[in-house]
């Protein structure tokens, strides 16, 4: 009966996408304070922010490399391994929920939770502020924008507010949407078809194809998830192996892929939806044009990256 359920308020969602536009385009460019996302931009990249010194957010997000690390499991400090698989950075501000099980409602609280987590920097947000007030440069720049100075929630805030320009705009799909024909090919015109025909756009919609709502990882047959996603959190028997829909934007570029990075094949991965989300046989021909539609989804890298980070 459960299975039954879920079939069926799967295909209510796909009946409400189907009807109106499923995928946006990224806007090229988002409304942010400069010298905020200036400041955010050099704690990002400032191991100080870890115990022993080693690790910083860019550690794991990898801004050259699709904004995640291309490990199944990060590494932190002292070589400790952690248990999920890091997801992009990019786009993240286009999530209604950060982190695979949603515990953070948005950038500025996801900041807490890999400096407080002992696997991967291993340091309180208070011992971040005193390392930081030891610093003549972080001492000038925070007084300079925060009249309280160098705070818990005003170091959030900026690393918060830098995350929030790293996005990906004009993709070759993003062109196609605003009315390029010819910025994609016909295979990935055809995938997109497919992608919504098979019901993948139930869960992969909106501006991050995705990144919008929670679902069970396993709706048709068991997916053997070595995480108990969302009921780590809430503790309800429904939210088990249930996760945030994560975002398709730049998946050519992000493997290993699921939040247990079980493959780093793309078309592997086609192949593992389709069989535990769907519950429908998908031919090579179909997961080929699927997979020549993601790659098309991979958008441009912001300016500010492309040069020396501070």
């Amino acid at each position: 009966m459960k299975l039954l359920a879920d079939f069926f308020l799967l295909m209510a969602v796909f009946c409400t996408v189907s009807f109106s536009a499923p995928v946006k385009p990224i806007p090229e460019s988002m409304e942010v304070d400069r010298n905020k996302a200036l400041l955010g931009q050099k704690l990002f990249f400032d191991p100080l922010l870890s115990k022993d010194g080693t690790v910083s957010c860019a550690t794991c997000h990898d801004l050259q490399k699709g904004g995640d690390d291309g490990l199944q499991y990060s590494i932190g400090v002292g070589g400790k391994k952690g248990n999920i698989n890091a997801p992009t950075v990019y786009n993240a501000v286009f999530n209604f929920r950060q982190f695979w099980d949603g515990r953070a409602e948005d950038l500025k609280e996801q900041v807490f939770g890999p400096i407080e987590n002992p696997v991967e920097m291993d340091q309180t947000m208070k011992q971040t502020v005193d390392k930081l007030k030891k610093n003549p440069m972080y001492l000038s720049e925070f007084a300079k924008i925060y009249d309280n100075g160098i705070t818990e929630e005003n170091v959030a805030d900026a690393i918060a507010e830098y995350e929030k320009t790293l996005i990906t705009p004009n993709a070759p799909f993003d062109r196609y949407l605003r009315g390029e024909e010819d910025a994609i090919g016909q295979d990935a015109k055809e995938g997109y078809a497919l992608f919504k025909s098979k019901g993948c756009i139930v869960c992969h919609n909106g501006t991050n194809v995705g990144g919008n709502f929670y679902n069970k990882f396993g709706i048709f047959k068991d997916a053997n998830s070595s995480s108990l996603g969302r009921y780590n959190i809430t503790k309800r028997e429904e939210d088990k192996y249930v996760f945030k829909v994560p975002s398709l934007r730049n998946v050519a570029l992000t493997s290993p892929y699921m939040h247990d990075g079980r493959t780093n094949s793309l078309r592997e991965a086609v192949e593992i939806m389709s069989e535990h989300q769907l519950g429908r046989y998908i031919t090579e021909e179909e997961i080929k044009k699927i997979v020549a539609f993601l790659e098309s989804l991979t958008g441009q890298i912001p300016e500010s990256v492309k040069k020396k980070h501070p």
